[in-house]
């Protein structure tokens, strides 16, 4: 059994037998840095009869197929699980036991018990590391968020030169507002240092000299799809036919005047 973050928050993780601690803090097993994680946010447990989600605390958000878990809840593969505002899906190896019990989990969804759904939305900007120790990682943004090296920032960068509490972040309507919080070595936006500054998706966001480029999710198909159809080549065009006469009947003139001259007709 694996947990897969379809938006990039974690790499996949096999669940082996026995705990598995999910949280934003130290000492976890799974880190996910994103609002509302907490330090200790839950736990799985795996035995051979099957996986249980148990929270670590009774505030903490953990939602399995849409029902809010009080406490604890058995998962199985093809599951969806909302830890906060990080979607997952739990999956068997082979994949294949994974459609059958999205399946069945539907009419329990659809189910109304009067309680409030949590809906996985999808990020509208996403950090993405180009370099260093975050190089592929993703960081999705959501709200205002600080960055830094401390354990208590939403976005947790444990880097020498990163300051502890480096900058921060705010989501607006075209890009993100960027604030730095008095770090040591200096924010830059698209290669510029700034106290305060607006990143747009495509540009770079450098903490000293770790590296992160801004994305919009699905900004490189939306722009693929506005691009016009190229239009397609003129056709050949076309000679004239009168044009193509003309030129023959200079070459017949031609021939016909030195045929002439050869036979002594012209001097």
């Amino acid at each position: 059994m694996k947990l897969l973050f379809p938006n990039g928050e974690h790499g996949p993780v096999e669940l082996k037998d026995g705990t598995t601690r999910i949280g934003s803090g130290a000492g976890v097993d799974v880190t996910l840095v994103a609002p509302g994680i907490a330090p200790q946010h839950c736990t799985i447990e795996k035995q051979p009869s099957g996986a249980i989600v148990k929270l670590a605390a009774p505030g903490n958000v953990v939602v399995v197929n849409g029902k809010q878990v009080a406490g604890e809840a058995p998962i199985k593969a093809g599951d969806l699980l909302l830890i906060a505002k990080v979607g997952v899906r739990v999956v068997s190896f082979g994949g294949a036991a994974a459609a059958p019990a999205a399946k069945r989990a539907e009419p329990a969804a659809a189910e109304d018990d009067g309680k409030t759904r949590v809906r996985m939305a999808l990020p509208k900007f996403v950090l993405r590391g180009v370099s260093g120790s975050t190089f592929g990682k993703t960081f999705p943004l959501y709200g205002t968020m600080t960055i830094g090296r401390a354990a208590d920032c939403d976005i947790s960068i444990p880097a020498e030169e990163i300051s502890r509490h480096h900058a921060k972040l705010q989501v607006m309507p075209d890009g993100v507002a960027v604030e730095d919080l008095g770090s040591a070595n200096g924010t830059f936006v698209a290669g510029k240092r700034v106290h305060q500054g607006m990143l747009r998706a495509a540009e770079e966001l450098r903490l000293d000299t770790v590296r992160f480029l801004l994305v919009a999710p699905g900004m490189e198909a939306g722009t693929a799809a506005a691009k016009p159809a190229a239009a397609p080549p003129p056709p050949p065009e076309k000679k004239s036919s009168a044009g193509v006469w003309v030129a023959v009947g200079v070459l017949v003139a031609a021939a016909a005047a030195g045929a002439l001259w050869y036979l002594g007709y012209i001097p």
